[in-house]
């Protein structure tokens, strides 16, 4: 089965000036990279990509500086919600002017007690405001940071009114379940992993593919894993790769993965710009710092 939007998708993580302002060039640069490493594109602007430390004109300005790196537009899958309806709806007809595959957008995450009804009307606002056919909307469901699940019914309604749109989610609530179920209800509608480890269950599922975090380091196997998952004979590397995946994402988790992901990119990029990270996250301590690159040294060693 094909699916609007596919494939394997970094969360980048966006690099920051000493003064905290985004480094365009440094971003520039590893979006290109992450796609000549076997990123199918880049979902920008998310919980990865700090993007709601970011002001507005900040999000567009990177997302300007991506393309202006040798990104492709069709490429791009930038995080475009606010819970301000009006900021969503300019961040989101930005992306769409500048020729995006598509957005991705969380529900509004300040005021939680929401019905499926007040969701819809959230997202419907947005589409709406929009007004362009060439919109496509990724849903993105992290409830352990947003307070507000995606329910299979509000997906429903979303897809019913806008079946040429809202076309996917993003499921960061790692429950392997959920996404097979959302597979099964809405065939065509395309379920991408948030976790790296689950993209192999996702696609064995009727899934579309993954956005995640340590994609940033492991592009290459997961392009493994999303182009051989289903051939016998390549049932050995796909193993070997998930093995990669699994170990990376690991420490990516072995301090908070935000500032733990920047860390292991300053080492794998050459650029210590990387360790720089908005509040109200931390940089990791040097001590911290040095473990870290201490194993990705074992793990590049073994490989």
């Amino acid at each position: 089965m094909s699916f609007a939007i596919e494939g394997v998708y970094c969360a980048a993580a966006t690099p920051l000036k000493s003064d905290g302002t985004p480094d365009l060039a440094l971003f520039g640069a590893h979006t290109k990279a992450l796609i000549e490493e076997g990123c199918h594109g880049i979902a920008m602007l998310g919980s990865t990509g700090e993007a709601n430390s970011f002001s507005a004109r900040e999000r567009m300005d990177l997302l300007e500086a991506a393309i202006a790196g040798g990104t492709l537009p069709g490429q791009l899958l930038p995080g475009t919600s606010s819970c301000a309806v009006t900021e969503a709806v300019e961040l989101t007809r930005h992306a769409v002017q500048a020729g995006v595959r598509g957005v991705v957008l969380l529900p509004p995450f300040y005021y939680t007690a929401f019905s499926d009804e007040s969701l819809f009307r959230f997202y419907a606002s947005i589409i709406e405001k929009v007004a362009d056919d060439r919109l496509k909307v990724i849903l993105y469901h992290i409830p352990m940071l947003t307070g507000v699940p995606i329910s299979h019914e509000l997906i429903a309604m979303l897809v019913q009114a806008f079946p040429d749109t809202v076309v996917g989610i993003k499921d960061s609530d790692g429950k392997i379940e959920n996404m097979h179920a959302i597979s099964a209800r809405f065939p065509g509608f395309g379920v991408l992993a948030g976790a790296d480890p689950l993209l192999l269950p996702v696609l064995q599922g009727g899934g579309a593919g993954c956005i995640t975090a340590s994609s940033n380091l492991v592009a290459r196997e997961l392009r493994v894993v999303y182009d051989h998952w289903n051939d016998p004979a390549k049932a050995a590397d796909v193993k070997a790769a998930q093995d990669v995946i699994v170990a990376w994402r690991n420490l990516t988790n072995s301090y908070t993965q935000l500032p733990t992901v920047k860390t292991m990119l300053a080492k794998r990029r050459g650029d210590k710009g990387w360790l720089n990270v908005h509040p109200p996250f931390s940089a990791l301590s040097e001590d911290e710092a040095a473990k870290v690159w201490a194993i990705m040294d074992e793990l590049e060693g073994a490989a």
